[in-house]
């Protein structure tokens, strides 16, 4: 099931290969999507994914989510 946040703070092939890793290395997440363009980062997942969990490493690795699209 792929949910769709915005995450500010994003701006180069870095910060794309960062939150892949970050977010990827979570529990059930199975596919990472970040486009840089529009500042919108794409987890797939089994279940509906914990945004809490999703805000801590995003903002861990020195981004901030800023809400699901």
């Amino acid at each position: 099931m792929p949910t769709t946040n915005a995450v500010a703070g994003m701006s180069c092939g870095h910060c794309k290969a960062t939150l892949t890793k970050v977010i990827g290395e979570l529990a059930g997440v199975s596919g990472v999507e970040v486009d840089l363009g529009s500042g919108h980062v794409t987890v797939t997942s089994a279940a509906v994914p914990d945004d809490d969990v999703i805000a801590e490493v995003v903002d861990e690795a020195g981004y901030e989510l800023t809400g699901r699209v």
